[in-house]
């Protein structure tokens, strides 16, 4: 897959994409886990939502937040990082102007970054939120949230209670319109270190369903 280097506020942004197959391909953006906790576009999280997309046709980039590998700049505190991903998604947008859906994908401090990108970004049709940081930021600003999703986290998570994921579950699923899944993996930590193939056949299995038109 290619390197790709943008223009970003900050300075160059590294990224890395791949084409879809067909001149309406959709397209997903991949966003790593916290910078500041080494966090980067090729952690085998980030990495494998990459290739989940990518294998079923999207138009997928992933990238680093300005400081980050050959990124420039510096940590911004989640500002900076999401004028990132709106560099990044307008990147994207432009390569594919007749893109028939947009999904964003995020991971930890990536996942909170997709959520506030897709309040911003109303095109959205989905999002996969890998154990989102529902303890450490305030997930209030989804009000109301314009996509259906789905978020997953583990029930071992000792960074991320999984009763604060829930709260946030519960919270979106009042909302009429859209559809919220939840899959909490059992024994699943937060790194994921042993439990890559359940995010392969969860996230997989649920961007199958939805692609088909079984879930809304």
């Amino acid at each position: 897959m290619p390197e790709v280097i943008l223009a970003g506020a900050a300075g160059r942004i590294e990224a890395r994409y791949t084409a879809g197959k067909t001149d309406n391909a959709p397209i997903a953006l991949i966003l790593h886990p916290h910078p500041k906790a080494g966090g980067h576009m090729n952690n085998p999280v980030t990495a494998q939502l990459f290739h989940l997309f990518m294998t079923r046709g999207f138009s997928v980039l992933r990238f680093n937040f300005r400081g980050v590998g050959k990124s420039q700049g510096e940590f911004d505190a989640g500002i900076g990082e999401l004028a990132d991903a709106a560099t990044a998604l307008d990147w994207l947008q432009a390569k594919n102007p007749t893109a028939s859906q947009f999904w964003v994908a995020g991971y930890n401090f990536g996942a909170y970054i997709g959520m506030q990108l897709l309040m911003r970004r109303p095109e959205t049709d989905g999002f996969i939120s890998v154990s989102p940081p529902a303890n450490a930021y305030d997930f209030s600003f989804l009000a109301p949230c314009p996509a259906s999703g789905l978020f997953i986290n583990g029930s071992a998570d000792s960074v991320v209670p999984p009763t604060e994921v829930e709260r946030v579950v519960a919270k979106l699923r009042t909302q009429k319109g859209i559809t919220i899944a939840h899959e909490v993996v059992e024994g699943a930590g937060h790194f994921w270190t042993e439990h890559l193939p359940e995010i392969e056949g969860r996230v997989g299995g649920y961007l199958d369903r939805r692609l088909a038109g079984e879930l809304e």
